[in-house]
């Protein structure tokens, strides 16, 4: 994907994200210019898909969370 491409996305993404610490949280990773280009990437990628994830629906209320927890953790 061409960096043309990728901010054109990453622009639309944002103007129909209503939800403020998302947006907090994706200003903090681009002000971060000092950060490792991989890190900084990495992070994009990484928010990008939970985005994805929660418009997907693919998320799991703090029950289901928990009882995960507790099965790998042997409780």
């Amino acid at each position: 994907m061409e960096t043309v491409d990728i901010k054109a996305e990453l622009q639309a993404l944002i103007e129909k994200e209503t939800d403020n610490s998302i947006l907090e949280a994706i200003r903090t990773l681009l002000r971060k210019s000092s950060l490792d280009p991989a890190l900084k990437q990495k992070l994009t990628s990484r928010a990008l898909k939970a985005e994805d994830d929660i418009s997907a629906g693919r998320v799991m209320d703090r029950h289901e969370l928990e009882k995960r927890l507790s099965s790998k953790l042997g409780k």
